[in-house]
């Protein structure tokens, strides 16, 4: 399938209460008979699966069942095989989501799970196989600075040789994480962070289900960490069908969760 544009401008206001109303009610795509899909979501670095708590309640509010799994972030193989064991637990079909370095997991745990029938990178990485997602956050994005000035490097037991855990510090979570979100959120959310070792960003992809899943890109032309450029250009190279939100962040999904959600509904439509 061709990639293709839809613009979609943030909702304020009355369009955020009727973006949010629409989702109340089953998606009419689906038939009388048809089996729904699960929706599982994968949390990237620095969060977890509250990230997607705006998502996942207007999703079951439309009659679906939503899991947001926790991502180990220790390994990019060890944590897509952790995922793709879960997604084996799942009867029927399944549309699987990933946020930031979740992308890059459920390139990788989808692989070999035939119950997978759309792919949803949200502000996320998309890797080749070979690649590692520290490759992919593009020229410009926010985590080309020093990193002395981006993370507080902390030990953990049984860290393979040379891996540590990352913290991002406060400044770049405020201004380039989460840019678009209230101070007091932003903050609260650095303070609850989950760390991500140095080996999920270093491990190669061993997998690239986007080559034989479809799938859905949601890029934010706010988002400082993976450059929209860099996003597009995995999403070219997917053949991805690709939603634009003008302005957000890199946590468009917390900021404006109504305009995910219907995104991940394009990809439930897409399930028969």
């Amino acid at each position: 399938m061709a990639a293709f544009t839809v613009v979609t401008m943030p909702a304020v206001g009355a369009q955020a209460a009727t973006a949010a109303s629409a989702l109340t009610a089953p998606l009419p795509c689906r038939s009388p008979g048809q089996a729904k899909p699960t929706v599982v979501m994968v949390h990237g670095a620095w969060a977890d699966a509250s990230s997607w708590n705006g998502e996942a309640d207007a999703l079951r509010r439309a009659g679906y069942v939503v899991r947001a799994i926790a991502n180990p972030l220790r390994d990019l193989t060890s944590d897509a095989e952790t995922v793709a064991d879960f997604l084996k637990t799942v009867h029927g079909p399944i549309v699987l989501a990933g946020h930031s370095y979740g992308g890059s997991v459920i390139t990788n745990a989808a692989a070999n799970v035939p119950g997978v029938k759309a792919l949803v990178y949200v502000d996320a990485a998309a890797p080749e196989i070979g690649e590692t997602t520290a490759r992919l956050s593009g020229s410009g994005s926010a985590l080309s600075a020093n990193p002395d000035s981006l993370y507080d490097t902390v030990p953990y037991a049984g860290a393979p040789q040379g891996a540590n855990d990352l913290y991002l510090k406060q400044d770049p979570f405020v201004r380039s994480f989460g840019s678009d979100l209230p101070r007091e959120t932003a903050v609260r959310l650095w303070a609850a962070q989950r760390a991500a070792s140095t080996s999920a960003f270093m491990t190669p992809s061993k997998a690239a289900a986007w080559k034989t899943i479809p799938s859905w890109y949601f890029i934010s032309t706010g988002d400082r960490i993976i450059t929209p450029d860099s996003q597009r250009s995995m999403a070219g190279r997917a053949h991805s069908k690709v939603t634009t939100f003008q302005g957000g962040s890199h946590l468009t999904l917390i900021s404006h969760p109504d305009a995910v959600t219907s995104v991940i509904g394009s990809a439930i439509c897409s399930v028969r």
